[in-house]
């Protein structure tokens, strides 16, 4: 069996699908249909990035999922590949509501709509330039989580992307005044995002809350297809668990290293990451040796 992964927000260039489009008629239909959905020209934001809105949150994430979702169904329209091979989807943040729609768990429609509402709510949850994200490498969340304890840092693990990689969310002085403590405590790298705010962390509550009150409308069909969530890294098929974790998701973290390790838990070891860049397949090989990881971005992929 097969487990399909989604990946997330920074994994998006200019031109990713294009390929798919340009190549396979269904592709474009998919892309249309997403644009009509979302009211949103996502192609011209993806192939020509016009007006700069590809890096902005509330068009990136319908663009990443755009090119996911397209890259999926060419997978599956182009190859041999069957849908019933598929036991496990799963995805980082955004990546999630991928895999819920590849799954066919919520209807394109609903997905497009709900994410084009994520991004406005997680781009609009704080003022611009008043908290921020930063990468940590070389250190495990446990190691991190102490630093910021026994420092009284107001700063809060945002994404555990693999034992070597922490992500952090916080007020953006407290970002930068915290850069030399963990620097200083053996953090080989401390890289501060290119982001609009502190993604999963309590600056998302009220978004959260917003978001929330939106997915509880939101018909989910059950089907044999699991969901690893992000919220608690647990593997749930049945509805009611998987909309209340992702209920819970923007505001909390992200456990990435803990979601793999419930795969190999559950016995999976073939994974297909689908989706522009390879980011999720470098994060895998750092948290499991275990598995045998193909990343599908461009045709020649396939």
């Amino acid at each position: 069996m097969t487990t399909i992964i989604f990946p997330g927000q920074g994994s998006q260039y200019i031109g990713m699908a294009k390929d798919f489009h340009d190549n396979f008629n269904n592709a474009k239909l998919v892309f249309e249909e997403i644009e009509d959905y979302s009211d949103i020209e996502i192609r011209k934001i993806i192939f020509e990035n016009k007006d700069n809105k590809l890096d902005l949150t509330q068009f990136t994430q319908i663009c990443i999922f755009a090119t996911s979702y397209v890259i999926f169904q060419s997978f599956i329209n182009e190859t041999d590949f069957k849908v019933e091979d598929i036991n496990v989807m799963m995805g980082h943040s955004l990546g999630e509501y991928t895999a819920l729609a590849c799954s066919k768990k919520i209807n394109l429609q609903n997905a497009c709509l709900i994410l084009k509402k994520r991004g406005e709510l997680m781009n609009n949850a704080v003022s611009p330039n008043e908290t921020g994200m930063a990468a940590l490498i070389g250190k495990d969340a446990k190691f991190i989580n102490d630093i910021i304890k026994n420092n009284m840092l107001d700063l809060e693990i945002a994404n555990d992307n693999s034992p070597m990689q922490i992500v952090i969310s916080g007020k953006k002085n407290d970002i930068v005044n915290s850069r030399e403590i963990f620097l200083n405590n053996n953090v080989k790298r401390f890289v501060e995002l290119n982001v609009s705010a502190a993604f999963h962390s309590k600056f998302m509550l009220n978004a959260q809350n917003v978001l929330s009150r939106e997915i509880k409308e939101l018909d989910f069909i059950e089907n044999k297809i699991k969901i690893i969530s992000n919220y608690n890294a647990n593997s749930y098929n049945d509805t009611v668990s998987i909309k209340n974790n992702l209920q819970n998701q923007m505001a909390n973290q992200v456990k990435w290293t803990q979601s793999i390790k419930k795969l190999e838990e559950i016995g999976e070891n073939k994974i297909i990451e689908i989706g522009p860049n390879k980011v999720l397949s470098g994060l895998i090989n750092r948290i499991s040796k275990n598995f045998d990881i193909k990343s599908i971005n461009l045709i020649s992929d396939i």
